[in-house]
């Protein structure tokens, strides 16, 4: 099947974030009818595809093509995509070349749509961010360009292929906590201020709070402590200053100013600073929207199975399109061995992921919806 034939090219290319390993270029040429360009800077590159049928909805294709680096230890070579049993390994081959591969292929073979399709890939997705999706979505928003779908193509499934599809992310809040104290001598408690003493009762009050209950679609958003240090690492001396790190991957019920309320509270009285930031806001988008109903409904019918809607996992590119306002859902294949030694996807999943995304391009429903 040409989508295989595609997914082993571009993955025996190298793409270490934030190289695309020359894989933009490649599907550029593949998809020699769309309207191509290219968004280019401090050495990342996204591509931008586009393809206008006719008047209606905008529906656009996201993926990125970069990949963390494989690692020592591998069965096969990260990097030539071999085949055994079935599955082809490669750093890449479930985040996310598969879904790459299977897009582009999709596309290939569509020859009706009502409205534009686009694709829009980057290769910064699994470093900082900032210069990939998001910035394109900046440039289209300018120009009006905003699609109103989207559909990213992020591996999702857990157990069998086609059991998840993500309709959200949580978002993500990382702060630091350093509370002051002053070093002294262990012998001379009185003269010093211990601020491991200080803060020893307070712990259990922020150690794995729950903000908020939860609902059908998120889990409670938790404080989960990542860190803590202080001292010189001797037995004689008492810290001058300890500092705790921590996360929270924060449903749409909490904020970070809940958060920044809660440590107040909590270390109130306590000669403290607190250092917080949100690295990613959370979203939902509506079960009942209409790209929601296609997709499920073209994952029941490729793939023999009713998905589940979650939110769960780390953050990925599809929350910049929800920033947005653009409806946005994920599906894709396993991710069991996602940035893990020996990555592998199999050929079964890759092709049901490709007739997946080529059912939803077909559904009637964009016109009756």
């Amino acid at each position: 099947m040409q989508v295989i034939d595609i997914f082993k090219d571009i993955l025996s290319m190298e793409s270490i974030t934030p190289k695309d390993g020359g894989i933009l270029e490649y599907i550029q040429n593949y998809l020699s009818d769309f309207q191509s360009e290219y968004f280019r800077k401090n050495g990342v590159s996204n591509l931008f595809l586009k393809k206008r049928f006719g008047e209606g909805i905008h529906l656009c294709l996201a993926g990125h093509v970069d990949v963390v680096p494989p690692g020592e230890g591998w069965k096969y070579p990260p990097f030539e995509a071999v085949e055994e049993n079935g599955y082809i390994y490669g750093r890449g081959s479930q985040d996310m070349k598969s879904g790459v591969a299977s897009i582009v292929q999709a596309l290939k073979e569509i020859d009706h749509f009502p409205g534009t399709l686009s694709l829009l890939l980057t290769s910064d997705e699994e470093g900082e961010a900032r210069y990939g999706t998001l910035m394109v979505l900046e440039e289209l928003a300018k120009r009006g360009e905003l699609p109103d779908y989207a559909l990213v193509t992020e591996p999702t499934s857990e157990e069998v292929m086609g059991d998840v599809v993500k309709v959200g992310r949580r978002g993500s809040i990382n702060g630091t906590i350093t509370i002051q104290g002053k070093q002294g001598h262990v012998a001379y408690p009185q003269k010093s201020i211990n601020p491991i003493h200080l803060i020893a009762n307070r712990l259990s009050k922020i150690a794995g709070y729950q903000f908020d209950s939860g609902d059908d679609f998120f889990a409670p958003s938790q404080l989960v402590i990542t860190d803590i240090r202080g001292g010189l690492e001797v037995t004689n001396v008492t810290p001058d200053n300890v500092k705790i790190m921590f996360n929270v991957r924060n449903s749409t019920k909490t904020t970070i100013e809940d958060v920044e309320e809660h440590i107040r509270r909590v270390f109130d009285g306590l000669d403290y600073t607190l250092s917080i930031s949100q690295s990613s806001k959370p979203f939902l988008t509506d079960s009942n929207s209409l790209i929601v109903e296609i997709v499920r409904e073209s994952v029941e019918k490729i793939c023999n199975t009713t998905p589940q809607l979650t939110t769960g996992g780390g953050t990925s590119d599809a929350r910049f399109f929800a920033q947005y306002g653009t409806k946005v859902v994920e599906f894709g294949v396993k991710n069991d061995r996602i940035h893990s030694i020996d990555e592998r996807t199999s050929i079964d999943e890759v092709e049901k992921l490709y007739r997946t995304i080529k059912t939803i391009l077909e559904s009637e429903k964009w016109i009756s919806g």
